[in-house]
């Protein structure tokens, strides 16, 4: 079973979009299989195979708008700028928002992340690089 600390260890490890694989390795070893992220306040929710769910927050996160109207071509820009190590988190953050993502959703059984708008339409399903 994980730890909230166990994932804030691992957390604090990512700098940029190319270390993700990385981090997605370590919370699977510890039993994560699925992370909902919350664009809007940065809320993390990790669950295990029993459908235990531990939350997590940033620890300065200042809450962004989530753009009305989707764009899965400004996410997937976003996304190629952050995955090459061009932005941080935060930065990215901000560009999803202004996307139309509300949450993303991991999922480590799948290996595949999930952007949705408010709607839960998907705008962009992206599948994990191993490492």
């Amino acid at each position: 079973m994980f730890t909230i600390e166990n994932i804030q260890a691992a957390e604090s490890k990512i700098k940029t979009g190319a270390d993700f694989p990385q981090f997605i390795k370590e919370i699977k070893e510890m039993g994560v299989i699925r992370n909902d992220v919350y664009v809007s306040n940065g809320l993390s929710i990790y669950f295990d195979d029993e459908d235990n769910a531990q939350q997590a927050s940033p620890a300065e996160y200042p809450a962004v708008i989530i753009n009305e109207e989707s764009s899965s071509e400004k996410l997937k820009h976003a996304l190629k700028i952050h995955q090459q190590g061009e932005t941080d988190y935060f930065t990215f953050c901000k560009q999803a928002a202004d996307a139309g993502v509300e949450k993303w959703v991991v999922d480590l059984e799948e290996m595949t992340c999930t952007y949705l708008d408010p709607e839960g339409n998907e705008l962009v399903k992206e599948t994990i690089p191993s490492v």
